[in-house]
């Protein structure tokens, strides 16, 4: 009996882990570490080991890297990866020559300034946010990531509104600490915390495929319809936070969800904030997800991508109405004004101008979507695609009638992907998450498509003949 309770503990435990990333202590992981047969590799994974202190998704490491360049990042072995996950700072790829340039020439002349001080460099980037974003989100407080400015967005939400309760969606992610845990949804980063951010209630997201609550035709409007639900019966929410897509598992509500979701924090007095810091800056074709869905936040975080895949930078935007906080320090960070955070952060907004990238992405989506879902008609193991821009999820079931997560079936794919010069995360343990440089040729994309459904049919043929046999 002890020992079935132990089993059943462990693959609950797996299963957390699984909803945020691959789990990288699997019989096929191990399969791909003995086949490495190269000694300094070998040596330096050991040394990694050793020296980082362990955490679950980090160690062991899957393999050591010595470039990356545009699309690709290339281990020490030589061998070629086409990114397709990239941590989703990569919307330019990488090293891309018009930021790295910004950069060196931002080094040249101040590197760093002090936080009473303020630089044109910074006051340009902020200058530059408040012109793409739409409407009246002109006002900006940069930090060194996107678990930061999640922070900073919760405090001035409970200065604003006086309330400190925060409504939330199972599941979600929004940084790793103890604050972000707090309001975010993955059991696997709260495990074991113990007390966290009181006052916050989640509730579940619009999900359209495997929901808890599905909706007649489709519909997810229900899903808004129980937040004002929580937040009449809960009583002093100040904020409800959420991403506009879901980025992990690529969860993508209707437009009737979110304008609903608007109306119901308007007629209630609660802030609206929205996380765009993994899918921000370009990736559903706009500059934030957001604006597909004609809607606007009253607090808008962004992050990963902004800084260019080179330099860790953040930002916290809201509009003129909610500059009230004078008086109390929401960032007060180190690099709040990081001349070269900044040089990077304008350099990336100009190329994805100059570059036509959000009406490249739109073209991109328009033949991604019909790829996949090709392969969706060929292929019984894919039980549902879905996406928006250049992030896309290949959700594997075993049947299609119970929806049946396909855990072993998707690792399987992953790794031989990465044999294939392919690398992607698994998100919820079964969905294939896929989120590419937004300056990708559509000759990779096709190829990258290639690979994963020469990678899904393998798998499938590895199958059957197993079963035969």
């Amino acid at each position: 009996m002890m020992a079935e309770k132990h089993l059943n503990q462990q693959h609950l435990h797996e299963q957390r882990l699984s909803a945020e990333g691959d789990i990288n202590t699997t019989a096929e992981r191990r399969r791909w570490q003995d086949a490495i047969d190269h000694q300094p590799t070998l040596n330096l994974l050991e040394e990694d080991a050793r020296y980082f202190l362990h955490q679950s998704m980090s160690t062991p490491c899957l393999d050591v890297l010595s470039k990356a360049d545009g699309i690709y990042i290339e281990d020490d072995r030589g061998h070629r990866y086409m990114d397709f996950h990239g941590n989703n700072v990569h919307q330019l790829g990488y090293g891309h020559p018009y930021v790295v340039q910004k950069i060196k020439d931002q080094l040249d002349t101040l590197p760093f300034s002090p936080r009473r001080f303020t630089n044109q460099t910074a006051v340009d980037c902020a200058k530059k946010l408040a012109e793409i974003c739409p409407d009246d989100l002109n006002r900006v407080l940069f930090a060194p990531g996107g678990t930061s400015v999640v922070g900073i967005a919760l405090k001035l939400a409970r200065v604003v509104t006086g309330n400190h309760k925060v409504v939330s969606l199972w599941d979600s992610f929004h940084g790793a600490s103890l604050d972000a845990i707090g309001v975010g949804g993955e059991a696997c980063f709260r495990e074991g915390m113990g007390p966290l951010t009181p006052g916050v209630e989640r509730i579940p997201p619009a999900v359209s495929y495997r929901g808890v609550w599905p909706g007649e035709d489709g519909s997810d409007v229900h899903y808004a319809d129980y937040l004002e639900y929580v937040i009449e019966k809960e009583g002093g929410v100040g904020a409800f936070i959420a991403e506009t897509v879901r980025n992990t598992d690529v969860q993508v509500p209707s437009q009737a969800y979110w304008k609903r979701v608007r109306e119901i924090c308007d007629r209630h007095n609660v802030l609206l904030i929205i996380d765009e810091i993994p899918n921000g800056m370009g990736r559903s074709g706009e500059w934030f997800t957001f604006q597909r869905y004609g809607i606007t936040p009253d607090i808008l975080c962004i992050g990963k991508g902004l800084g260019g895949g080179i330099v860790p930078m953040a930002a916290m935007i809201t509009s003129d109405k909610f500059n009230v906080a004078g008086n109390i320090s929401l960032g007060h960070y180190t690099h709040e004004k990081s001349p070269v955070g900044c040089a990077a952060a304008l350099a990336t907004m100009e190329v994805i101008e100059q570059d036509n990238l959000l009406d490249k992405v739109k073209d991109d989506e328009r033949y991604v979507r019909d790829r996949l879902e090709t392969m969706k008609d060929r292929y019984d193991l894919i039980g549902d695609v879905r996406g928006i821009g250049l992030l896309w999820g290949i959700e594997l079931v075993i049947c299609r009638d119970n929806k049946t997560r396909a855990r072993e079936e998707a690792e399987k794919v992953l790794y031989r992907c990465l044999e294939l010069g392919m690398s992607f995360k698994i998100s919820q343990g079964n969905v294939l998450q896929l989120s590419p440089p937004l300056v990708i040729s559509r000759k990779e994309l096709s190829r990258a498509l290639d690979i994963v459904e020469q990678a899904i049919s393998e798998v499938i043929e590895g199958k059957e003949l197993h079963h035969e046999s």
